[in-house]
């Protein structure tokens, strides 16, 4: 079998949530089944690390895809082409984004459409790109992968998709993620928190990831008496319009932003936390969410969407809209330290359910389906 893979967000100086997919599937995928043939299309120059395999050939198809309207060229014009001149039985696109005018079989993953409830959070550009093709996108697909029953439900009731054509896989993480020594968390605090316990954020600054709250709850928190926890954000802006976030002087010298960090380094952050705080108000599934709990600590979560499916039990809750809600919560784990250590055990034994290996070899049976399904 011939599979053609979109790997743009294989890069090798910014890898995040599609990116981190890609590799952990793909790679999966390459290596246990050297018998097949993968096309790899990167759409700039690639790094050597990403080529999985003797069995892979990497492609640079242009013009580079970050902008609407090179979506468009590249997606139905150099992957149409590129589909055919290579020959593929099958185009797996970990993004979702599928080539509308080929007449390969076509497996897209979408992750959510947020886009679809919040057109608001994005850039204008962006937001007529995804509502104008999403649909149609999940319209063309022979199969569409997600990664939680929430985003399964969401997408086929928003764009009238029969559920038995959507398949689930759950997220893993990186085994990199696990507890550590409290020598090794007094170090890493000493660097990012002025050696105090702290809060922590771990998401790209997207206006749903819902930081702006997030920091005006720890504003509140603050004001409490005597507090003993700092915060930590983690992430890069996603948009280059992103507005800036405001920290108010009186707490700045205990607020830190860390930009983006490659992963050994951020293992050890999210090691050293006392409370990972999660509180996006829309999300289909939350990987750091799966990285805090291989790593024990203790969770802060918002309520809504697919997020209290991936935490289950192994998070205290609270409504991602209300400041006052949030606060109180921050308060109540930074203090509890019976909650801390409860919720650090269920977090430890829940991350055991998660695995790129099973969401792995979920794709590559949906794969073998769908070739077969061709013959």
């Amino acid at each position: 079998m011939r599979i053609a893979v979109n790997t743009r967000f294989l890069l090798p100086s910014k890898m995040e949530g599609f990116g981190w997919y890609t590799y952990e599937v793909v790679k999966r995928m390459v290596e246990q089944h050297p018998e097949h043939e993968f096309i790899f299309f990167f759409d700039r120059a690639y790094d050597e690390r990403f080529i999985f395999g003797k069995n892979v050939t990497p492609v640079v198809l242009r013009p580079p895809a970050r902008h609407p309207i090179l979506f468009v060229l590249w997606f139905e014009f150099a992957v149409f082409r590129a589909l055919k001149k290579y020959k593929a039985d099958i185009f797996f696109s970990p993004d979702g984004y599928l080539s509308l005018r080929s007449k390969v079989p076509q497996i897209g993953v979408i992750h959510d459409i947020n886009f679809e409830h919040y057109p608001k959070d994005l850039p204008f550009t962006a937001r007529i790109y995804l509502r104008y093709f999403f649909p149609r996108f999940a319209q063309k697909a022979s199969k569409i992968i997600t990664v939680s029953n929430y985003s399964k439900k969401d997408i086929s009731s928003t764009y009238s998709i029969p559920e038995d054509k959507i398949k689930v896989t759950w997220n893993g993480c990186s085994p990199l993620f696990q507890p550590l020594s409290e020598q090794a968390i007094r170090i890493i605090r000493g660097n990012y928190s002025n050696g105090k316990p702290y809060f922590l954020f771990v998401g790209a600054l997207h206006p749903r990831k819902n930081v702006h709250r997030l920091i005006e709850a720890y504003i509140q928190y603050r004001k409490t008496e005597n507090p003993t926890h700092e915060l930590v954000i983690v992430g890069a802006s996603m948009w280059k319009n992103s507005s800036k976030l405001e920290i108010p002087s009186s707490v700045k010298a205990s607020v830190h932003f860390t930009g983006h960090l490659d992963l050994h380094e951020l293992t050890k952050v999210v090691g050293a936390a006392s409370v990972f705080a999660f509180v996006p108000y829309f999300e289909g599934f939350g990987i750091p969410l799966v990285e805090a709990m291989s790593c024990g600590i203790p969770i802060l979560s918002g309520n809504l969407t697919s997020l209290p499916e991936v935490a289950g039990e192994a998070a205290l809750y609270c409504d991602p809209f209300d400041v006052n809600d949030m606060s109180d919560k921050m308060w109540e784990l930074a203090t509890n330290s019976n909650l801390r250590t409860e919720l650090s055990a269920k977090g430890l034994e829940r991350s055991k359910l998660f695995s790129w290996e099973k969401s792995a070899k979920i794709v590559w049976e949906e794969l073998l389906n769908l070739k077969a399904i061709k013959i």
